[in-house]
């Protein structure tokens, strides 16, 4: 049975049209987290062949492919001929999903913060400006209930029920067997849409407290992997 593969990033080539697929290439840098004692895996280059109907379906062009990320999910082959697959591995494209724009998700998160900040402002200044004036003691009130409210809007992150601790996905380490898996691509998109929206995982990771190695929640793995989440919610293996 061919192994499964998920891959993220741009197209680094133009997009050649055939009969009934298109194809491009992308390339993804190895794991950080080699095993001791051997080195880190370099660049991996790949031509991804795509049904055109499927293509078609994102919305991506020509133009457009070049510049935004996203993310593939297919099998390795080798029955294409060498001309049409000047990657190093070529895969057969059965998902293909356009990832959210990093710095689109960047500029809304500062506008967010602006305008935050233009509210504080401007509650700690009305006391001020109305201290000048001869008010009804009721009318002091509402800067005061503002200045109160203000604050909130620097909560901590939410996190799923049931996490234990947050640590950077980097030190994660997953186990082989799970490298040979292939989470149903449906259901981790719906993942993806759900981090979207809420702005973190449904669940917590599992894994051991002392070696970070995953016991539970690939899924959510790839998931955290594919949107570039710094740290990511886990419960430890003997806490379950």
């Amino acid at each position: 049975m061919p192994h499964k593969m998920t891959i993220t990033g741009s197209a680094t080539g133009p997009l050649r049209e055939y009969d009934r697929y298109v194809a491009f290439d992308m390339r993804e840098k190895g794991s950080p987290a080699a095993p001791k004692g051997l080195k880190k895996s370099t660049f991996i280059s790949y031509t991804v062949f795509v049904a055109k109907k499927a293509f078609n379906k994102t919305g991506l062009t020509k133009k457009s492919i070049m510049h935004e990320k996203i993310l593939i999910q297919g099998e390795p082959t080798l029955d294409i001929p060498i001309d049409e697959c000047p990657g190093e591995i070529g895969i057969i494209c059965f998902q293909i999903t356009v990832l959210p724009n990093k710095n689109d998700k960047e500029a809304n998160e500062s506008k967010d913060k602006k305008e935050a900040q233009q509210e504080v402002s401007k509650a700690q200044q009305e006391p001020v400006a109305k201290e000048a004036k001869i008010v009804q003691p009721e009318v002091n009130e509402t800067p005061v209930q503002e200045k109160k409210a203000a604050p909130q809007k620097k909560q901590q992150p939410i996190q799923p029920k049931g996490t234990k601790d947050v640590v950077s996905f980097d030190d994660i380490i997953v186990p082989e067997a799970f490298l040979k898996t292939r989470p149903n691509p449906v259901k981790t998109e719906e993942v993806i849409e759900f981090v979207k929206r809420t702005g973190h995982l449904d669940k917590p990771l599992t894994i051991e407290k002392e070696t970070k190695v995953l016991k539970d929640g690939y899924r959510r793995y790839i998931v955290a992997k594919t949107l570039k989440m710094d740290n990511v919610p886990v419960v430890y293996d003997h806490q379950k």
